[in-house]
């Protein structure tokens, strides 16, 4: 399905990230991947613009066209009580700048049927208390993302994720941390690759705009004080 196409990922050395570039890369697609871990392709830091400038460009000396960008790169995770205004503006220029940098530098470039899927965060909707950076930099992913679908109707899909909780070490939780998700179950990172690689191809043709939460139904879960035997103690 994806052979011989090209493929980018910010965030690609590790967790999600690299589940899906596994994936993509089992299916005989060319990856770029952008990390500040070590990686085959290139190492940088996705919240610098100079840094994004250079690897787009080493993308498309050697490949001349984009199918998919996965936005994929976490921002930074600190709440309001020690975060400051630069690290503020750091998880900003990962989570969301970078994305619409990327997309800018690439747009040139994408090929016919190409499209764009970012990861966001079930915090782009819902928050535990100091996670001010991280839920931001999540909302602002999912609010760029029905923007460039629009701006970009025709040209490129683009469509987001919002992973609940995705445990990257594949293991198996027991009792009220399965039960918490009506599936059953914690996700790992093949709950949101599948996703990607669906969204990124032919079949996803009529998607567009559109974030597709994947919590194993977490957030329809009503929860109130003293009820299931759930207890709220700010």
């Amino acid at each position: 399905m994806f052979q011989d196409k090209v493929i980018v990922i910010t965030g690609g050395a590790g967790g999600i990230g690299k589940s899906i570039r596994e994936e993509f890369e089992k299916e005989g697609a060319s990856v770029c991947i952008i990390d500040t871990a070590e990686n085959p392709y290139f190492v940088g830091d996705v919240g610098e613009e100079a840094v994004l400038r250079r690897f787009a460009e080493k993308v498309i000396t050697e490949y001349g066209r984009v199918d998919c960008l996965i936005n994929n790169a976490p921002p930074l995770f600190k709440g309001i009580s020690e975060c400051t205004y630069e690290e503020f503006n750091y998880a900003l220029r990962v989570g969301v700048s970078a994305a619409f940098l990327l997309t800018q530098l690439f747009l040139p470039w994408f090929a016919p049927g190409s499209s764009i899927v970012n990861i966001s965060s079930t915090r782009d909707r819902m928050s535990q208390p100091q996670s001010e950076s991280y839920t931001a930099a999540k909302g602002g992913i999912s609010a760029l993302t029905h923007a460039l679908a629009v701006s970009l109707a025709g040209r490129v899909r683009v469509n987001s994720i919002s992973p609940g909780w995705i445990d990257t070490d594949y293991r198996v939780y027991e009792g009220s941390d399965a039960l918490q998700q009506p599936a059953g179950r914690v996700g790992n990172p093949m709950d949101i690759a599948s996703m990607v690689l669906f969204l990124c191809s032919d079949k996803a043709g009529f998607i567009t705009g559109e974030n597709i939460c994947i919590d194993g139904g977490q957030t329809r879960l009503m929860i109130y004080h003293n009820d299931c035997g759930w207890s709220y103690q700010p």
